[in-house]
């Protein structure tokens, strides 16, 4: 790969965004966990709620902070290494950032510290309330940011204008409530939900084998599991439901997922297994399901799915109307807004396939000047990089299904046999404890890799997007940044294989609350759970 501007851009960007994202389904999923807990706790009185909330809400305090010092980062780079993206498409892109700072960030950071700070100067209900409005800030700001990222993808709702050269909004709702940014969110705030419930499933597991915080551990497994269990199911009928998105959107990229390189005959086969070779054009050892393919891309036996030849050829066509396109917006741009009519018309019929002769950038400086050879190469270009995009959709597909049968198991487990299982199926929830991340990582790869090389689907190349920097300037900061959030890592990493190690702290104010009540006979002695408990958590019970 040729070390240049672009990829060492791109290569930043990716490495800041993927770590970002360790933090995000944590947060996302744990933020309701701890909500759904405390809740409980408010309903029913007893402690060892109030202990799981705390215990839990902790852990979710330490990802938190460090998911926002991540995060940060990340918005700096549109206007350092992304400049021109920032001045082409910024009027769209940058108006869900905003409302998602006003509205969403302000909102869980100022109830965050009421949820830490506010146990003993809130009632409970006053409490709860903080709770809740801390997971619906996070998932507030997992919308707005979806919703630029899934403008990306489909960039509805906006239009050129050749006077400013830049992307205006057109309709504020298309880009809203985009098909994209929609299955987008859906899918990916249930994977969050999923990770968190394998997270508090696992670190609850290892107690059990460990024997320690029984009671807590038992009943973190029983919320996890049936909460994971409901997300898991959610996660593959609305990554199908994003999966059919593409159809309409982004059929390279889905063509690409499938490694299928000529047009089959409806409906069309799912490659189960197979060994893209993007030299050859074809897809060795390809193990196959008649028809599967079809149904999920299509809903349909007759509806055509073509291949990756076929769109080839098709964006050959689109970047010589682009090429139109370009002509007639230099002469309007020379006419400073003077332009005859038929110049503007001629811009207006070809000018939404202006991002494809910018693709041509990449060759020649004036993409009028291209080669017939040099077309074909940017047509070629619109191609992903197959082989990576195949296997990481079917790993985390793969994934998936793992974690509704794990969940599935557990929830029977706790619902119906009291939670009586082996330590090999305790083992497997703590070694299942990263396998989220890696789904989630595998998703937003196929996400933002698969539509390259576009910034913005068929509107801005990435190649065309970057900032005018030395390859030098940004090596120095890549390295710092990957030097910064290492450190960052093994900061929480160690915080939470520390608290995690400690447990859950005897609550000894709710405690004495307790027993007070029990003293007082305002509880009979058989709601206290004393008597199933272990013995080395009956205080908290």
């Amino acid at each position: 790969m040729e070390i240049d501007i672009v990829t060492l851009s791109r290569l930043q960007f990716a490495m800041t965004a993927m770590y970002h994202f360790l933090f995000v389904p944590l947060t996302l999923g744990l933020s309701l966990l701890v909500a759904i807990m405390e809740t409980v706790y408010v309903m029913t009185d007893r402690p060892i709620w109030r202990q799981m909330t705390k215990f839990w809400g902790t852990l979710f305090g330490i990802n938190f902070v460090l998911g926002v010092a991540t995060g940060i980062t990340m918005e700096f780079q549109f206007g350092m290494n992304w400049s021109y993206y920032s001045h082409y498409v910024g009027d769209i892109f940058g108006a869900p950032l905003a409302i998602e700072g006003l509205m969403a960030f302000f909102l869980e950071a100022t109830f965050v510290g009421l949820f830490f700070f506010g146990w003993n100067k809130l009632s409970k209900v006053g409490h709860l309330a903080t709770a809740w409005a801390v997971a619906l800030g996070s998932n507030f700001s997992a919308l707005w940011i979806l919703i630029a990222n899934g403008w990306m993808q489909n960039p509805a709702g906006a239009v050129f204008n050749p006077d400013t050269m830049r992307m205006e909004i057109e309709s504020f709702y298309e880009v809203l409530f985009n098909e994209v940014a929609q299955a987008k969110f859906v899918h990916t705030v249930s994977a969050g939900y999923v990770t968190a419930a394998v997270f508090v499933l696992g670190v609850s597991a290892w107690y059990l084998l460990k024997g320690r915080h029984v009671a807590l551990a038992r009943r973190s497994i029983a919320v996890a599991a049936s909460f994971g269990l409901a997300s898991a199911l959610s996660v593959v009928v609305l990554g199908d439901e994003s999966g059919y998105a593409l159809t309409d959107h982004q059929k390279m990229k889905l063509a690409a997922i499938e490694g299928m390189w000529e047009t089959e005959e409806p409906p069309a086969a799912f490659t189960l297994v197979g060994w893209p070779d993007q030299e050859a054009r074809e897809t060795h050892y390809a193990i196959k399901i008649p028809g599967l393919m079809g149904l999920i891309g299509t809903r349909s036996l007759n509806t055509e799915m073509p291949g990756i030849d076929q769109l080839v050829e098709k964006a050959e066509g689109r970047i010589r109307s682009g090429l139109l396109a370009y002509d007639a917006l230099l002469e309007i741009r020379a006419q400073k807004g003077k332009a005859a009519p038929e110049t503007r018309a001629r811009f207006e019929e070809n000018g939404k396939d202006l991002g494809y002769a910018l693709l041509l950038k990449r060759y020649v400086d004036d993409p009028r000047k291209a080669s017939d050879a040099q077309i074909e190469q940017a047509a070629w270009d619109t191609v992903p990089m197959v082989l990576p995009l195949f296997w990481s959709f079917r790993v985390m597909v793969g994934l998936g299904f793992f974690f509704i049968g794990l969940m599935a198991f557990f929830f029977w487990m706790s619902s119906f046999r009291d939670l009586r299982v082996s330590r090999t199926a305790l083992r497997i929830a703590v070694l299942a404890i990263p396998l989220p991340w890696i789904a989630a990582e595998m998703g937003w790869f196929v996400a933002e890799f698969g539509r390259q090389p576009w910034s913005v689907e068929g509107v801005l190349p990435t190649a065309v997007a970057v900032s005018q920097l030395s390859v030098t300037e940004v090596a120095i900061t890549l390295a710092g940044f990957v030097l910064f959030y290492s450190v960052l890592f093994v900061i929480e990493m160690s915080l939470m294989i520390k608290y995690i190690g400690k447990g859950p702290y005897l609550d000894v104010e709710a405690v004495e609350q307790w027993e007070a009540a029990r003293r007082a006979d305002r509880l009979a002695p058989s709601q206290s759970g004393g008597s199933r408990a272990h013995p080395s958590f009956t205080p908290a019970e």
